[in-house]
């Protein structure tokens, strides 16, 4: 297949060349970006590799055509070479999805890669690809389909009230729903299963026992596998607190085959952990099903997995990037920065490197620190840094990590047994709750971790706003040794159906003071997700008439306004604060109130009024 045939079948407008013989030169895109092949380029290859024969683009995907004669003439391990390094050029250049393709021009064989990484080698290459496909078909592949978005939700809905007429306890149902997916990815048979001898007591098994105990010894199989730190302490949640629940022993073999069958029959096939699509359905699964059940604490959030996405990619996170979560919860940033920094990888070793090295996670709950075991393990294992323990215990093991990405969601009315015994030691005896809303967490992971560190935060409306003294304290701390970056007002019911919280994240760039730094913080009214309620479900992700995803778009203008500080009314604007202002876009942006109505009056009064409520400033009668 001739060059023009290749850019026919593609998709011509989408072809995309900046050298006068339609070539894609990498140092000249690399060089508009500010940055210097060199850089980027490895002892392996030499310099000699930086004209693409084709590149394909959108605004979300690229797709990379390297042409040879014949594959038969050339050596394969350099042609492979060639392609994995216009792959780490491109990653260089943009943050788009990647398709590479080594294709025949003499001939007609065609070798591609996708998904995650893009690593280009014989065994990440995709079997029985033997054809070119359109642009369009191409991101399908690796983006997938909202459809398949809208199944998985209504799959969780299904299971959970089958769950709920098994009689499995709704604190119960996530872990256990984790732990069946978890053991039917990795080789579990459940059908057929047949009475046997226990090898231990010499008594019989029944099929259910059978089917737990298989069960459990593939968990303990993978924890080994792992090399997971506190691996008894997670064996403990995942066979006795789950597998071992009396919930769960009380199942008959056909209940217990119906819900795994449920689970491979409606889940499995539309997860796929290899690939970025895959990662992105499985963890909107648990994350998801997480909103059902969760913490011991009904008014705590699990964050949201699009915009544990739109966090992740804000601040930037690489296959260098050394990410902590100090409240992990079930694990939702954790998987999402793992996923964020493993497409940035070119080699399997670097992947595994980033799952053993690069991933931390504290979590104070039992219930949520099983989560989130559970949700690494799924993902690829990834746990081996997450433990269950106070953060304010671990100040030795974050400085030791050299921690340079901070991710996280702290509990926002935390009780004093959760807070920094330095911080609750000078509480009046009326203090229950945290009365920062979550800023003293903030502050002291930032005096632990590196000063390279970039944070960005889920904290209440009251943390950007609130005006009691010790908001205002722990404000003035962070900005006497950090500057404030952004600040985005995310959707007000972005937790639903969980807690009530109307949340804002904050980014923090802890090289610098704020006043050192002398900029002007970004805010962003980010107040429209394209997601809804629906009933029964929570909040789903719209679609345009096509079915296409509404919020992909979304998601990248918002970073685009963010990266480039650039000023829309209506969702975006600079101002420079202090610790006594308000850190809200609300408060600085100029409203046109030729377009307001009486509708509107209306709903900023009522909205006020909730969180008044909320807030306990003012009590419904």
């Amino acid at each position: 297949m001739d060059r023009f045939a290749i850019i026919d079948r593609i998709g011509v407008k989408y072809h995309i060349g900046n050298t006068e013989t339609g070539e894609y030169s990498y140092s000249q895109a690399l060089k508009a970006a500010g940055k210097d092949i060199k850089d980027y380029q490895k002892a392996t290859t030499g310099t000699q590799h930086q004209f693409l024969d084709l590149r394909f683009e959108n605004d979300r995907l690229a797709i990379l055509v390297e042409c040879k004669n014949r594959f038969s003439k050339w050596d394969k391990k350099k042609i492979q070479g060639q392609l994995q390094d216009y792959v780490r050029f491109e990653k260089a250049c943009s943050d788009k999805r990647i398709v590479a393709i080594l294709a025949e021009t003499e001939g007609d064989d065609i070798w591609v890669w996708y998904g995650q990484s893009v690593i280009i080698d014989d065994e990440h290459r995709i079997a029985g690809e033997q054809v070119l496909h359109t642009f369009e078909e191409y991101e399908e592949i690796c983006f997938g389909k909202v459809n398949d978005k809208i199944k998985i939700v209504d799959s969780i809905k299904i299971l959970n009230e089958k769950l709920h007429s098994d009689g499995i306890n709704e604190k119960l149902r996530s872990q256990f729903v984790g732990t069946c997916l978890l053991a039917l990815k990795n080789g579990l048979v459940y059908r057929d299963v047949k009475e046997t001898i226990d090898p231990e007591t010499g008594g019989n098994l029944s099929p259910e026992r059978v089917l737990l105990k298989n069960m459990k010894d593939i968990l303990e199989g993978l924890l080994t596998k792992s090399g997971s730190l506190n691996k008894a302490g997670k064996l403990a949640i995942l066979n006795s607190k789950v597998l071992g629940d009396q919930d769960v022993t009380s199942l008959t073999y056909k209940e217990l085959k119906d819900i795994l069958e449920f689970v491979e029959s409606n889940v499995v096939p539309y997860i796929n952990d290899k690939n970025t699509a895959g990662q992105d359905l499985l963890n909107l699964f648990f994350t998801t099903f997480n909103k059902y059940v969760g913490k011991s604490d009904k008014n705590q959030a699990f964050t949201p997995d699009h915009i544990c996405d739109f966090m992740s990619k804000a601040v930037g996170i690489t296959k260098h990037s050394r990410i902590l979560d100090p409240c992990c919860g079930s694990g939702a940033f954790l998987v999402r920065a793992m996923t964020q920094a493993m497409d940035d990888c070119d080699s399997e070793e670097e992947r595994d490197h980033v799952k053993k090295n690069q991933i931390f996670g504290i979590e104070y709950e039992e219930g949520a620190f099983g989560l989130s075991s559970t949700n690494m393990l799924i993902h690829g294992d990834g746990n081996s840094n997450v433990v269950q323990d106070s953060m304010f215990k671990r100040a030795g093991w974050i400085e030791g990590n050299d921690i340079n990405v901070v991710l996280m969601n702290p509990p926002y009315n935390a009780t004093k047994k959760c807070c920094d015994p330095d911080y609750t030691k000078n509480w009046d005896a009326k203090k229950k709750e945290d009365p920062s809303k979550g800023l003293h967490f903030v502050e002291w992971i930032a005096r632990h971790v590196s000063p390279a560190c970039k944070m960005a935060v889920l904290l209440p409306m009251q943390a950007a706003i609130g005006h009691s003294g010790d908001i205002k304290a722990f404000k003035k701390k962070m900005l006497d040794h950090y500057t404030l970056d952004a600040v985005f007002s995310f959707p007000t019911e972005m937790f639903y159906p969980g807690a009530a919280a109307v949340a804002c994240c904050m980014i923090f760039d802890l090289s610098q003071r704020h006043e050192k730094a002398g900029r002007d913080t970004f805010f962003g009214y980010f107040k429209d997700d394209k997601f809804i309620k629906r009933k029964g479900l929570g909040r789903v992700e719209v679609t345009d008439s096509a079915g296409n995803s509404l919020w992909i778009p979304t998601e990248e203008l918002w970073l685009d306004l963010y990266r480039n500080k650039r000023e829309v009314p209506g969702l975006s604007v600079m101002h420079k604060v202090s610790w006594d202002d308000e850190w809200l876009a609300e408060a600085y942006m100029e409203t046109d109130y030729s377009t307001l109505t009486q509708n509107d009056f209306q709903k900023v009064l009522n909205d006020y009024l909730s969180y008044l409520v909320k807030a306990g400033d003012v009590y419904e009668a």
